[in-house]
């Protein structure tokens, strides 16, 4: 990785474009700074300090929330819309056929722009609602909309950033911008864990478990994000005018993890919903329940965690791998798969071998989230940062350095015309 960004500093329109990014990720920062009038952030951050879920939010949002500044939300609004708008996509055939459309894709990503903007205003305001009159200067309407508008317009700017890194910068815009908020959250999380040992609020085996389970989590990550399953593909010779096409032989790479960090993030968004809509009762008979039974860290939390990313792996595995296209392209240009029979065949194929590869690749991205979750609750431990911070980072890091890659290959690249 570190030899792929050396080649690429070294190419001035390569160069540009990572500095662009960085100069991006460094205003997102800055951003996060920007206080947001009529609120409390000390008593805010008391309170977002003894809740465990919002405190993962929290780092997904590089510690915005707790200060409830201009960049609170981040970009968590967007990924609630992005889940509603992607299920709702299958389960309306209106959408679906939108979809498909030659502009469907920019309409779908409009609405979601505004669905993303009324949940950002949503949540916002249902978040700090809850935390009591101490968390805020002013309990007028005017004060709470005020709140509303400002972390509106920060969830605004935050999408608008990240679009503008992938336009013109390097990367998966929104992914940078979450490794980025996981990373400003890193120094702390590990001067927390040194001082707890050395006050003695926590055992040197338990930090030495910790840092040997991220070191066999990043290569686990790393192994498993570069394992792919190729499928060989031969093409018969053929009469194009004058030339003798085909009669090579290429294969389809099917990647064992396809969907990335995606599945945790929205299963994680996911889970959310139940703790944020009993937060406006907090001493309601179901939000003690909740809280006790069905909380982070609980076994019965893990278990639906657990589900919920394999869900989501094999829903955005359906939505971006497509056997029986990938089978009509084949046949159209007169390639089969050896042993199997063009058509039908060559997509149950298909279709087989992503269901078995995705199978695999969700069981692994549930046991490195939930697993150590759940050992995590059982040792008291309420940090954030754990394996899921790990994973995030890692995936993000891989997939940018292989963008990397892509483009200096491309640049490089001098065809078959010369």
């Amino acid at each position: 990785m570190f030899d792929t960004i050396k080649k690429a500093w070294s190419v001035p329109e390569t160069r540009r474009e990572i500095m662009y990014t960085i100069m991006i990720l460094l205003v997102y920062r800055l951003c996060a700074f920007i206080p947001v009038p009529g609120v409390n952030s000390s008593v805010i951050t008391e309170q977002i300090a003894n809740n465990s879920l919002l405190g993962f939010f929290d780092m997904i949002n590089g510690g915005a929330l707790q200060g409830y500044t201009l960049l609170a939300m981040g970009i968590t609004p967007y990924i609630n819309a992005s889940i509603i708008m992607n299920l709702l996509t299958v389960a309306i055939p209106a959408l679906e056929r939108m979809a498909k459309e030659e502009d469907g894709s920019q309409r779908i990503n409009k609405i979601t722009s505004y669905v993303t903007l009324g949940l950002a205003f949503i949540q916002s305001i249902g978040i700090i609602l809850p935390m009591g009159s101490n968390a805020v200067l002013s309990t007028s309407i005017f004060n709470y909309i005020t709140i509303g508008v400002c972390l509106t317009a920060g969830t605004s700017l935050s999408i608008w950033l990240g679009d503008r890194i992938t336009n013109h910068g390097i990367g998966n815009g929104i992914s940078l911008l979450i490794f980025v908020n996981v990373v400003s959250v890193l120094p702390k999380t590990v001067a927390t864990f040194v001082k707890d040992v050395f006050s003695g609020a926590m055992s040197w085996w338990v930090l030495i478990i910790i840092v040997v389970g991220a070191i066999a989590i990043i290569a686990a990550v790393v192994f498993v994000d570069s394992g792919e399953r190729r499928i060989t593909v031969q093409y018969a010779k053929r009469q194009v005018g004058r030339k003798m096409m085909g009669g090579q032989s290429q294969h389809i790479p099917i990647k064992v993890n396809s969907t990335g960090v995606l599945p945790i993030i929205f299963a994680s968004v996911f889970l959310a919903f139940p703790s944020l809509v009993l937060s406006f009762w907090p001493t309601s008979g179901a939000a003690v329940f909740y809280g006790k039974y069905l909380g982070q860290g609980t076994f019965l939390y893990s278990t639906a965690y657990f589900l919920l990313i394999l869900f989501f792996t094999y829903f955005y595995t359906l939505i971006s791998f497509n056997p029986v296209e990938i089978s009509k392209n084949i046949q159209q240009y007169g390639g089969f798969i050896p042993g199997i029979r063009p058509g039908r065949p060559t997509s149950d194929y298909l279709s087989k071998i992503s269901h078995r590869l995705t199978l695999f690749g969700g069981i692994f991205l549930a046991l490195i989230a939930a697993v150590p979750m759940l050992f995590s609750g059982l040792l008291g431990m309420q940090s954030a940062f754990g394996a899921t911070s790990i994973l995030i980072l890692v995936s993000v890091a891989l997939e940018t350095s292989k963008q990397l890659e892509s483009k200096l290959m491309m640049r490089h690249y001098k065809g078959f015309l010369k």
